[in-house]
């Protein structure tokens, strides 16, 4: 998937596929918040399985009444090819392999202190992330991630010159608070980059 279909797919460029990906995406959640996960893929299995051997039947019945002879119905499914490629793993796993050492990189750099603030920072997300583990599980947040994804950048598309603004006028306090912090606190200023 490049990330153009992603972009539209965000963005509602496609509002029935938007939909239908955003609504399954949403139904499983919430099914695995009131379910297991082996609850939940059974049942969707189940699901899948009576409408295929559904429309299977429903064609051979068809065919026997009309005395066709068109085949298996499922038949262009069946004859595709579904196999990964060598390449296509290859490629996938060395992006994967390559964001895995960048992001074990930053994590011994922020737990070994290398830059004071940056660990300083790190410290206040971790604490903050205390409270909020305290308040939400995994399956909520996930939830509250996956409609931020489909809402935020469609309600940013439409309104984008206020929430600019108000963002750039955070953005300047922020800096000057952090700015009066660093100056007071001894060994907090930033290295010139």
């Amino acid at each position: 998937m490049d990330a153009k279909r992603v972009v539209d797919l965000v963005y509602w460029r496609d509002v029935k596929t938007t939909g239908v990906v955003f609504g399954a995406s949403l139904l499983l959640l919430l099914s695995l918040m009131a379910c297991s996960i082996v609850s939940v893929v059974s049942y969707v299995g189940l699901a899948l399985l009576s409408v295929t051997i559904s429309f299977r039947i429903y064609k051979g019945i068809l065919q026997a009444i009309q005395k066709s002879d068109e085949g298996h119905p499922f038949r262009q499914y069946l004859e595709e090819e579904v196999a990964l490629s060598e390449e296509v793993v290859h490629k996938y796993s060395d992006l994967v392999l390559a964001k895995l050492n960048r992001s074990v990189a930053e994590v011994r750099r922020l737990f070994l202190v290398e830059d004071l603030v940056d660990s300083l920072k790190f410290a206040a997300l971790m604490w903050i992330l205390t409270y909020v583990g305290a308040l939400f599980n995994g399956l909520t947040l996930l939830i509250l991630g996956l409609i931020a994804v489909f809402s935020c950048p469609i309600v940013y598309e439409k309104h984008q010159a206020q929430i600019d603004h108000y963002l750039a006028l955070v953005n300047n306090q922020v800096k000057d608070i952090v700015g009066k912090i660093q100056a007071k606190v001894p060994g907090m200023k930033r290295k010139t980059e």
